[in-house]
């Protein structure tokens, strides 16, 4: 046993240590070595004598390490999984989690960079309601993350982020070990993380690691960090018995106010044309259930942002699809976790010149229930333009919904219920008529190729509307599956980046498939192929930990947002459209993704562009992600 627990602390001296055993300077070559390597390219033959003689001692004595007393922490966290690209910095950490924890609870999972890392976080706190761990270098590991890192904050994702550090000078040995400190690695990210600390001791981390969960996951949620000093991941326990960890204790949301939820209640019982605009509501399907029951006690149409899976799209309620015309008309609107007020109540054009036009009444009264007003920071803008709301509640909304509820219905008595219902019957009726005219929509250009958007969701649903799906991503927002598919629970949608970032949706994608793995069910991405350029290297990972998806390349070989951004540049000045294309394609050559994905072990289709063959595409490939593994078919689709 001491053997054992000496050999696997053997390695943390690294090479150096082993060369210095040795007399030998690491990646140093010996004068026979090097006549050998001259006289012949060939790999040369074992020294068997080598072989035969005794190990060098090994160099470190000690049976445990301050990453075991790390792990242990994460463990009381209930932290499943951890992210990473290795690095020196936490080497510590990482053995620890593999040999300490047996790499379950948490497992490691390895990613070709660190934006899938922390991508994959992002994705998998949306599905599983609670955060996983990122392992990241403290310099040049978190410049990669850095991106990643602000569409989790610009989202509201609590990602529990932990970097490596060499803090003490005199021990840092190598050129790279310089490069890979810092005084202060979270100055990089602090405008776009809700808290961060350096602990000095294992007891500091204990109670910092518990603090930094219990930040992370309270409204509004976002990314935390910790740096962690790598002496103290790889250096012995002086005393394990005077260490203690802190219990991880409910922290009870912020709730609105009594007698502001009361006077919404009045407002929205007496409108006549009383609206709900919901955006990062739902973390729970508690907060749909509530939101259904919210609008079905005053019979009021709700309008779903998308930021998460709200409310369900196929409710009679639900009027998404033709939010101008519902917001013209109201006199009260409700907004839930709404993150662009000013976005959501005014019609907005940037083609000819900017300019902006309210689509609300004069009068219309206004609430806001949200916790984002509880953490705000001014660098970055992502909190949108200021609307003057005529009552803003600072509290978690899906917290907030039970006593809003409660109070509605103590407010609707028997006449006021009778004409409830009458607007509840116009707004069904209204309902069935805007899907069964998106049903006929959905058939223009059915047999063109490229394959219309229309036709490919279409045909996907067809094929997994009787399984227990989930769509972990749809990075162009394609919106025909929101018309077409029956989105009844709050996993069948878990938004978008948040920051607008390119390189979310496939790693992230991932990670919602990794949560949604344990409970079997089907994860769905729609994925651009501009945005999978960036982190093509998530295909191996889920190749490689086997976490059963289907990415749909939705491959119009073009930036196309910004290809008609530009062409409405060259409109503007008159200059025609023939050179929109330069700088905004991804054309000469085209990208085989197909082949890409199967070099990365993933089973795919290449390049489909008769719609008749999509069908027969996705059925070979679903029948390979029911089995548990990634897959990918590439369909060449019309850009609009």
């Amino acid at each position: 046993m001491r053997k054992e627990k000496i050999g696997r602390r053997g390695f943390l001296k690294g090479a150096g240590a082993v060369g210095a055993a040795f007399g030998v300077s690491p990646g140093a070559t010996t004068p026979a070595a090097a006549q050998q390597q001259s006289a012949s390219t060939a790999a040369p033959l074992p020294n068997m004598a080598a072989e035969t003689m005794p190990p060098p001692p090994d160099p470190v004595q000690q049976t445990s390490s301050g990453g075991d007393f790390m792990v242990d922490v994460l463990k009381m966290l209930g932290v499943e999984y951890v992210t990473q690209t290795p690095a020196n910095t936490f080497r510590g950490l990482h053995e620890a989690i593999i040999n300490h924890g047996g790499n379950k609870s948490p497992e490691l999972l390895s990613c070709t960079h660190e934006e899938i890392a922390v991508a994959m976080a992002h994705g998998y706190v949306k599905i599983e309601g609670k955060p996983l761990a990122v392992l990241a270098q403290s310099t040049v590991g978190l410049q990669h993350a850095a991106m990643a890192l602000y569409n989790a904050y610009c989202d509201q994702a609590p990602v529990y982020m932990i970097v490596g550090n060499s803090l003490d000078a005199s021990k840092r040995l190598f050129s790279f070990e310089w490069a890979h400190a810092a005084i202060d690695p979270a100055v990089i990210v602090r405008d776009y993380i809700k808290w961060d600390d350096q602990p000095g001791s294992l007891q500091h981390f204990a109670e910092s690691a518990v603090r930094a969960y219990k930040i992370a996951m309270t409204p509004p949620m976002g990314p935390v960090l910790l740096s962690l000093d790598s002496e103290m991941q790889e250096n012995p326990i002086p005393n394990r018995a005077a260490l203690s960890v802190p219990p991880l204790t409910r922290v009870a949301l912020p709730q609105g106010d009594s007698g502001a939820v009361a006077e919404t209640a009045n407002l929205l019982v007496k409108a006549d044309n009383p609206v709900i605009i919901a955006d990062r509501l739902a973390r729970t399907q508690a907060g749909m259930d509530r939101l259904v029951e919210l609008a079905e006690a005053l019979q009021c149409p709700v309008i779903d942002s998308g930021g998460r899976g709200n409310f369900p799209n196929h409710h009679p309620l639900c009027h998404t699809g033709r939010s101008g015309a519902v917001l013209a008309q109201a006199d009260v609107i409700l907004g839930l976790e709404v993150s662009d007020f000013f976005g959501t109540t005014h019609m907005l054009s940037d083609r000819i010149e900017r300019r902006t036009r309210s689509i609300t009444k004069p009068g219309v009264k206004t609430i806001n229930i949200s916790a984002g007003d509880l953490s705000p920071k001014g660098n970055n803008q992502e909190f949108q333009r200021f609307q003057a709301v005529d009552l803003t509640i600072a509290a978690d909304a899906e917290q907030s919904l039970p006593a809003l509820i409660e109070a509605v219905k103590r407010g609707i008595d028997a006449p006021r219920k009778t004409a409830l219902e009458a607007r509840g019957k116009r707004l069904a009726d209204t309902h069935h008529a805007m899907t069964e005219q998106w049903k006929s929509d959905c058939t223009l250009g059915w047999d063109a190729s490229p394959v219309s958007l229309g036709r490919l969701c279409a045909e996907l649903y067809d094929q997994i509307k009787n399984d227990d799906w989930s769509m972990v991503g749809n990075g162009i927002r394609v919106t025909w599956p929101h018309r077409l598919w029956n989105f009844d629970k709050t996993y069948r949608w878990i938004g978008s980046s948040g920051g607008a970032g390119v390189g979310y949706n496939a790693p992230a994608s991932l990670g919602a498939a990794l949560a949604n793995r344990k409970y079997g069910r089907l994860s769905i991405s729609i994925q651009g192929d501009g945005d999978l350029m960036f982190c093509p290297g998530t295909l191996w990972t889920a190749a490689h930990h086997n976490i059963p998806i289907l990415y749909v390349m939705h491959n119009n070989r073009a930036w196309h947002q910004e290809l008609m951004y530009v062409q409405a540049m060259c409109n503007r000045h008159g200059r025609g459209m023939e050179n929109a294309h330069i700088g905004t394609t991804i054309t000469d050559p085209n990208i085989d993704f197909a082949m890409m994905a199967k070099s990365m072990g993933v089973y795919a289709e290449k390049q489909i562009s008769d719609p008749k063959d999509v069908g027969p595409a996705l059925k070979r490939a679903l029948a390979v992600v029911r089995k548990g593994q990634p897959a990918l078919v590439d369909v060449v689709t019309d850009p609009r």
